[in-house]
């Protein structure tokens, strides 16, 4: 995969996490520190049902939208902790509790963090005032 190719994957599996709601969402560049990927992506799930639905999304919209499977999934379930492995991208998704007992951005201190401009939610918009009516058919017999 090209350099621009697994730039826009990883912003492609940022994004669909925060689809999802996942939190503190950071993506590391890692071309330079290690030969197995060329980013990480790490974020967080408040809970396993989210950290699933976050897995589960990634894969589905992946495969659909650039036919990517992953190479590898571990983790999930009690481990606090799931890894979708994409070759040149790797997506960390951790309860709150396992990522800070992992620590991979203070591991990776070092590495350069990718700048993600992620679509704030939208605002509901404000409750409309006009009044809505049924046609008016005309009289009822």
């Amino acid at each position: 995969m090209r350099e621009a190719q697994s730039e826009e994957l990883a912003r492609r599996l940022a994004a669909i996490a925060d689809s999802k709601k996942a939190e503190d969402l950071v993506v590391l560049g890692m071309r330079e520190l290690v030969a197995y990927t060329d980013f990480l992506v790490i974020c967080t799930a408040r809970n396993e049902r989210q950290a699933r639905a976050i897995v589960d999304e990634v894969r589905v919209q992946v495969k659909r939208d650039a036919g990517l499977l992953p190479g590898g999934v571990d983790g999930g379930g009690e481990a606090g902790w799931t890894i979708l492995d994409y070759l040149d991208c790797v997506l960390h998704v951790f309860t709150p509790e396992a990522r800070q007992r992992y620590g991979l951005e203070e591991l990776w201190r070092d590495a350069p963090r990718l700048e993600l401009d992620l679509e704030a939610p939208e605002a509901p918009e404000a409750a409309s005032t006009n009044t809505v009516r049924a046609p008016d058919y005309g009289a009822r017999p």
